[in-house]
């Protein structure tokens, strides 16, 4: 007689989920971001409260909420004026940067020659070092040449930055392009300048766009150099939005916190397109095709 037994498959222990258990450091670090963020919040909040508020003396909300400061700020700030004048400086910059930014560039990543390396440094060097150091020296040309207080001089004052900015970000671009590609077009009889226009030229579309977005914020967002040659017709949203700040006795608070909501928004803007069109990662790494 055979006894059957039934089979019993095996009995598996459920493991319990793995916690990762944070270092000292590393909660220091996480409190400290998270301290940072709730400061942030907590400035930008109040700025943005209290521009739609009527009254505002104590207690956590003011007393009552209004719109009436932006149209306040608008009509005293004239700043239709001051957001067409910073569109004109920051479009001239970024069309001439580009201009002439480009074709440095591909000097710089194609040829090689004595002094490159000191070059580089010295385009480096508008970018590191604060730009006060050199824009009081500067304005001061400017000012000798009768182009400072103009919309000119103010372009010409930006271009410094920008040109540097732009051979910079576009040099990697133009080294991960392989050159045999020229070398084939030159051989089909193909011209500089067709070569450039039609061959490089939508390769590096992604790197001129990157460049030029990121110049365009920078721009924006310049106060040294544009406060020191920027005259009463010439000035930007950032150096209106310092003159108001400096006559707050003078001013409601509250048409000052609405400019200042203006001017964040606009950044804001800028920076959701630069995201949006710029991968960050491009900017820092170099590709190179090695046989």
């Amino acid at each position: 007689m055979t006894t059957l037994t039934e089979a019993r498959p095996p009995v598996t222990e459920e493991k319990a989920p793995r916690r990762v258990a944070l270092r000292p450091g590393a909660w220091i670090v996480w409190g400290a971001v998270v301290f940072f963020l709730l400061i942030l919040v907590g400035i930008v909040g109040a700025v943005v409260v209290n521009s739609f508020g009527t009254k505002w003396f104590g207690g956590w909300l003011p007393k009552g909420w209004t719109s009436h400061w932006y149209g306040a700020t608008w009509k005293e700030f004239d700043l239709g004026s001051v957001l067409t004048v910073t569109l004109e400086v920051a479009i001239s910059v970024v069309v001439i940067s580009v201009i002439v930014g480009v074709p440095a560039a591909y000097t710089l990543a194609r040829r090689n020659f004595p002094g490159k390396r000191v070059l580089m440094v010295a385009f480096l060097l508008p970018i590191l070092i604060p730009p006060i150091t050199y824009g009081v020296p500067l304005a001061t040309v400017l000012y000798k040449f009768h182009l400072a207080g103009k919309l000119s001089g103010v372009i010409l004052a930006n271009l410094v930055p920008a040109v540097p900015f732009v051979i910079l970000v576009m040099t990697p671009f133009i080294e991960q392009i392989d050159p045999k590609i020229e070398a084939a077009a030159r051989m089909c009889g193909a011209k500089t300048w067709v070569i450039f226009t039609r061959i490089l030229g939508p390769l590096l579309v992604p790197g001129m766009l990157a460049a030029a977005i990121l110049v365009l914020v920078r721009t924006v967002g310049m106060f040294e150099l544009t406060f020191l040659t920027a005259g009463a017709d010439s000035q930007t949203l950032v150096v209106a939005l310092y003159y108001s700040v400096s006559a707050a006795g003078i001013r409601a608070q509250q048409e000052i916190d609405a400019m200042a909501v203006i001017y964040t928004l606009s950044m804001l803007v800028l920076l959701v397109a630069a995201l949006r069109f710029v991968n960050p990662t491009q900017l820092v790494t170099q590709i190179k095709e090695r046989d």
